[in-house]
């Protein structure tokens, strides 16, 4: 099972920017549905229909695909579909861009996380950059400032990345960047909005296309707060909402615990009493049904699913593709059932 990646250190600090100057490209990039999002309730709800509107191009994050795991992603998931790559610590340059290569191969679009830190110098950044796209046919990467407490070189937040205009050089022409709809374990809202201002400014000043992928998270609620409190800074640009796909609990709030989400995985035990089944799977459609219907015909912008492969990026991804395709059965609660193909 891959490791969860937290991506914690992604935020700079200290931007003067303004928050209302990243409204610029907010609607072109990867292949995202122009879903919005709606605060109030919808008149007359269709929840099967909102639930397969929201998971529309969809996207998957994992990592260490072997062969197994790489057959499981073909059998299941659309072409095209996005496909992230960690950064994990120790990983070579090597795997990430023969990764890459295999999955543009097989017809999905590889989007490789860039680890600020753990980048050695401008060198190292320019020669990976150039294999990834010239071998792999690489777009669009994930920046993020990675897990390091230090920098291995120059480089030390998603911003130095961008700033390096070395994405650009190689024809990487969109970047995805972190967004926390849980909070940061050190850094408050209004500095983790100044400093996701900052990237899109800068990234909009280069001709970079910028989109955001959150944490992952288990309720539905801080996550649509946190979506109208960017758009109602001008933070306009596409975003990914995190969920965990079907894992293991007990898995699941180890991953939590690791990755600082821990108020929203309070709620996660509070709800249905699944503190007392630790034993026992969850899976997101607690979350995706109550999300989906808040993003209904509404006007927060483009909102789409990203799953965060705890339990495994096959199961994952067979469990999103038939959900997205309409294959589940609506509970009396908040969720609905996937049906076996």
């Amino acid at each position: 099972m891959p490791r969860a990646r937290c991506c914690n250190s992604t935020a700079g600090s200290g931007s003067s920017t303004s928050l209302t100057s990243s409204r610029a490209g907010a609607s072109e990039g990867l292949q995202m549905p122009a879903t919005a999002v709606k605060l109030q309730t919808v008149e007359t709800p269709d929840p099967a229909r909102h639930i397969r509107e929201f998971l529309n191009g969809f996207s998957v994050e994992a990592s260490g695909l072997d062969d197994a795991a790489l057959l499981g992603l073909k059998t299941a998931l659309p072409a095209g579909t996005a496909v992230y790559l960690t950064a994990l610590p120790g990983r070579a340059p090597d795997q990430t861009v023969e990764t890459a290569m295999r999955l543009r191969a097989l017809g999905f679009e590889p989007v490789p996380h860039i680890a600020a830190r753990s980048i050695a110098d401008h060198g190292a950044l320019d020669e990976l950059l150039a294999r990834l796209a010239a071998l792999a046919q690489v777009r669009c990467v994930l920046a993020v400032a990675g897990d390091r407490d230090m920098p291995l070189g120059p480089f030390g937040s998603a911003l130095d990345l961008i700033e390096s205009g070395l994405l650009q050089r190689h024809g990487i022409t969109e970047a995805g960047i972190a967004g926390y709809p849980d909070g940061h374990r050190r850094i408050g809202f209004d500095t983790l909005a100044r400093a996701l201002a900052a990237k899109i400014e800068t990234a909009d000043h280069t001709g970079l296309r910028v989109h955001i992928v959150t944490q992952f998270g288990f309720e539905a609620a801080p996550i649509v707060d946190w979506l109208r409190r960017l758009r109602d800074l001008g933070i306009e640009q596409p975003v990914r909402v995190g969920m965990a796909g079907p894992v293991s609990l007990s898995a699941l709030l180890r991953y939590a615990r690791h990755c600082g989400v821990r108020a929203s995985a309070q709620g996660l035990t509070r709800n249905a009493g699944l503190v007392k089944h630790l034993i026992g799977w969850h899976a997101p459609d607690g979350l995706i049904r109550p999300l989906a219907e808040a993003c209904a015909g509404g006007r927060l912008g483009q909102v789409a699913a990203h799953f965060y492969s705890f339990g495994g990026a096959a199961a994952t991804s067979r469990w999103a593709a038939a959900a997205a395709s309409g294959r589940f059965v609506l509970d009396r609660t908040d969720g609905f059932r996937v049906e076996p193909p």
